[in-house]
């Protein structure tokens, strides 16, 4: 497959039709201008030394380079190649809550940076870290969404993390037990290798604490490692809401939301995993850390990589056209005039001459 990277460069090419008339034109335009002063038969025969061929030689080299320079600007490429390499890692799925409680603040000040992004902000720099390892992303709330499957692209991963927003979901609550479903379901049928959920929650308003127990030891049967990140603390503070703070729908009073870190330790807990709070300056450490001890196997991953730069082809060609057209001169080659299927037309030439001479002398 042949692309450019830059293909709206090659517009420019508009310019090689456009010198190509003109140059036709201006042809046009001479040989008219010759014929006011005879014929042109007779005219020629006067200057024995000028090529009629050479002009249409020089503009074709001139419109070839011009027409190399756009392609090599334009950064032509040989195709994209499907490269497959073999490393060594886990898998990981991280599961963030989405619910609006995530918007209160992280700190026990009201006004303090809000927990979602407190535990993107965590992620982020854990991403980073998963150098050949795999990594999906759900978010949930009354109900989990598969942002990004299981992969090894890590820019899309951390694009669809900063996307999520609370604001935006549909479906209110806290239902960790169909995230941690959901993320279980997400992973490879590969049973040599490390896995781990990564649960983001402030684990307030479960929607059935026993089922997330269930879902926790069922996660655990099948070799995965539930860790928790809590975010939040343990001192309630209001939800913002529409430039103040969301009210309660039946008595009218703030709401206030505050960590449940026991259910937090205890889903880590059952888990195998460990629990740390996204707010604690080792958390990222300590996380790194547990998923190190996961078992490591080889995986096959593809990343399509662009190959075949083909500018510089595109370069050396405009200049071997520059270049010839530099040293190609107007006047007719000597030594090709000189080959025998020349010969009849020097000695039409020489005739034409002489008519002209016997014209003149008249």
């Amino acid at each position: 497959m042949f692309s450019f990277a830059y293909p709206a460069l090659l517009i420019l090419l508009l310019i090689v039709p456009v010198v190509a008339l003109l140059y036709i034109w201006a042809r046009w335009q001479r040989k008219r201008d010759l014929r006011k002063f005879g014929n042109l038969n007779v005219i020629s025969a006067l200057m024995p030394e000028v090529s009629p061929y050479k002009p249409a030689i020089k503009i074709t080299l001139q419109l070839l380079a011009i027409v190399f320079l756009i392609l090599a600007i334009a950064r032509p490429w040989g195709g994209v190649k499907d490269e497959k390499t073999v490393k060594e890692g886990i898998e990981v799925v991280i599961a963030m809550d989405a619910s609006n409680s995530m918007l209160a603040s992280a700190t026990e000040s009201p006004d303090g940076p809000d927990r979602m992004r407190t535990a993107k902000l965590v992620l982020e720099k854990l991403i980073n870290r998963l150098d050949s390892d795999r990594v999906g992303l759900i978010e949930y709330a009354g109900a989990p969404y598969t942002l990004i499957p299981v992969t090894n692209d890590y820019v899309s991963a951390k694009m669809f993390l900063n996307s999520i927003d609370p604001s935006q979901v549909a479906v209110q609550g806290t239902n960790i037990s169909e995230a941690i479903n959901m993320a279980v379901n997400s992973f490879s049928d590969n049973k040599n290798i490390g896995k781990a959920i990564i649960l983001i929650t402030d684990a307030e308003e479960l929607e059935n604490a026993e089922a997330v127990s269930q879902s926790v030891k069922e996660a655990v049967k099948a070799g995965i490692q539930v860790d928790v990140v809590g975010v939040g603390s343990v001192t309630p503070v209001p939800i913002p809401y529409n430039g103040g703070y969301m009210p309660d729908e039946t008595t009218g009073e703030i709401v206030k939301t505050a960590l449940n870190e026991t259910m937090a330790k205890q889903i880590a807990k059952e888990g195998k995993g460990i629990y740390v709070n996204a707010s604690d300056r080792t958390a990222l450490n300590d996380l790194d850390s547990q998923l190190s001890t996961l078992k490591k196997a080889a995986m096959e991953t593809s990343a399509y990589s662009v190959h075949d730069e083909l500018y510089a082809a595109f370069g050396w060609l405009a200049f071997i056209c520059i270049l010839i057209d530099f040293f190609l001169l107007d006047t007719k080659i000597a030594w090709l005039d000189k080959i025998s299927f020349f010969r009849r037309d020097s000695r039409m030439r020489v005739s034409k001459r002489t008519q002209v001479r016997k014209e003149v002398g008249r």
